[in-house]
């Protein structure tokens, strides 16, 4: 799908996109320049203050010899924080032996052995919590009590993975006189996965300890407009004792992106992102005999019943839809107000008005910037779309302006009242935009979701038992909230996205990650008692009775 044409066209885009970043340090407020100097001093592999960004390859920290340069710049500023290599093939294929050699030895260590290097990760991210949360707000823009919550729900996963001597339990039964059958999770090999720039430290949290818990390799590879927090995962690796090639961060764009899916050494690759690249990752990766999960693009719907908590609704759909400006795969982006509901949008337009848009170390932000000038320009054109199609804009975030941050990506919390022919509705906007629809019946509104694309998640609130049955009975989508804004299972489940928002049918924690990360080995085996006492050789045909 991607050509070389392609991946430089790609790399002009950001050179050019980047030409106007102000230099290191003097764009950031007092406080946001202390914490970027702080990340710079305390880390080896990632810097704030416009130093690169490295590669870790065998257990170091690696500056690339690359040719091609990325800026990650601060969305709230556009101050130039660091440059991310577009990492060489030679630099690449260092990576994958490091990665290789070291499964010679990490698939060998017992389940307890990996049990305690996870106990070790988690106490070390509990203790560099603020640090990973100070790289977060400054290279993606998320407030820092959001940029918080994007490590808790990736320390989750990483606490369930030290529950892996009881996950990795194989399965034994005697199928005949002294003749057993035993079925053993084994790890795959070297791995990779690919990480989106909306949840730089959850993403990574996710597949680093499930991948290692079970005994592969990983070679990670973070978004590279915000990879400190990943750099900063991969030292607190090290530190836990993770041996040297386990563990191995590379960067870049396209050309790292197939060189993932090409190399015949990788075994599996876990993404998370937009459609485009999603598609491409999964049909280029599993061409390639590779396992692939792929969770892509998401339309979340809420529908209002008319019995519903009017303030836990209002409230719950206000910020799932406008935290982290809306770029969550989980957001509600469409609210389906259905019957008497509908006379509640003005309270609805009331409370998203009175959210502060601001930068992200700013005590009272309710929500920070987009993560580009691009991703800023597609939001306020889809915004414009739906003006030029007949919709109604209740409330319109693309004039905002934030006081001390004259150059930074914001968009104003936006709702419209639009239907499902326009364009504002089919594409998933990523930004801090609320469609709102109008349905009549809760059939209606059900029929809606289930005609959409995608099925990432859906919510309905409600105080009836029987309207709630009847919405998980009936709606298609593969997670459910029920009086829960963003029903983000937690990781002793599984992340059951379905439609056309995932690909591959194994999920990135719980019981599906241990599948994705292992592969059975059968061994049948005769061991008879009476040989301890006697050699006498049979001819007959084993009947197995």
């Amino acid at each position: 799908m991607f050509s070389s044409r392609l991946s430089a066209r790609a790399l002009r885009a950001r050179a050019y996109a980047t030409a106007s970043a102000q230099p290191p340090l003097r764009g950031l407020n007092a406080v946001a320049r202390e914490k970027a100097e702080q990340l710079s001093k305390d880390w080896k592999g990632t810097s704030a203050s416009g130093e690169n960004t490295s590669n870790f390859i065998g257990g170091e920290f690696v500056q690339s010899k690359a040719t091609q340069w990325i800026d990650v710049v601060d969305p709230s500023t556009q101050t130039l924080l660091t440059r991310v290599p577009e990492t060489s093939s030679t630099e690449f294929e260092q990576a994958v032996d490091a990665a290789s050699e070291a499964f010679k030895t990490w698939s060998k260590t017992t389940a307890l052995t990996r049990q305690r290097f996870i106990l070790e990760f988690q106490r070390l991210i509990r203790e560099n919590a603020d640090a990973l949360a100070a790289s977060i707000v400054l290279e993606q823009g998320k407030t820092l009590p959001d940029a918080h919550g994007d490590i808790l729900r990736g320390l989750q996963v990483v606490e369930h993975a030290a529950s892996a001597p009881s996950l990795l339990l194989g399965e034994k039964i005697e199928v005949s006189k002294d003749m057993d059958t035993e079925v053993r999770k084994l790890p795959l090999g070297v791995t990779s996965a690919i990480a989106p720039f909306n949840f730089p430290a959850m993403i990574p949290l996710w597949s680093i300890p499930m991948a290692t818990v079970t005994g592969n390799t990983l070679i990670l590879k973070p978004s590279e407009r915000d990879p400190g927090a990943a750099m900063i995962i991969a030292e607190l690796c090290q530190r836990a004792g993770l041996p040297p090639g386990v563990i191995n961060v590379v960067h870049g764009t396209v050309p790292t992106v197939n060189a993932i899916c090409d190399h015949p050494a990788i075994r599996a690759i876990s993404f998370v992102g937009g459609d485009r690249a999603g598609r491409h990752i999964y049909e280029r990766g599993t061409k390639h005999g590779k396992r692939v999960q792929s969770n892509m693009g998401a339309k979340n719907h809420a529908i209002l019943m008319p019995d519903a908590n009017k303030n836990l609704a209002l409230n719950s759909i206000v910020g799932a839809a406008f935290g982290a400006a809306g770029q969550r795969c989980m957001a509600i982006s469409v609210a389906v107000l259905v019957g008497e509901a509908q006379a509640w949008l003005p309270d609805l337009v009331k409370l998203a008005e009175n959210l502060k848009v601001s930068g992200g170390f700013e005590k009272d932000a309710d929500l920070g910037p987009v993560i580009s000038p691009a991703a800023k320009r597609r939001i306020l054109g889809l915004i414009g779309s739906a003006e030029q199609e007949g919709g109604k804009i209740h409330l319109d975030g693309r004039h905002v302006k934030v006081v001390g941050y004259e150059h930074g990506n914001f968009v104003g919390p936006t709702i419209i009242e639009a239907d499902t022919s326009m364009k504002c509705y089919d594409e998933e906007i990523f930004g801090p935009v609320l469609i709102v629809l109008k349905a009549d019946t809760l059939d209606e509104g059900i029929e809606i979701i289930n005609q959409n694309r995608y099925g990432n998640g859906t919510a309905i609130f409600t105080q009836s038992g029987a309207t709630a049955r009847k919405f998980e009975r009936d709606v298609n989508v593969g997670q459910i909230g029920i009086n829960v804004p963003i029903p983000v299972p937690l990781p002793m489940f599984s992340w059951s996205g379905n439609k056309a928002s995932a690909l591959g049918d194994l999920g990135f924690y719980g019981k599906s990650a241990i599948e994705f990360y292992t592969q059975k080995k059968t061994t049948t085996s005769l061991w008879k008692a009476e040989d301890a006492l006697t050699s006498r050789a049979s001819v007959n045909m084993p009947t197995h009775h």
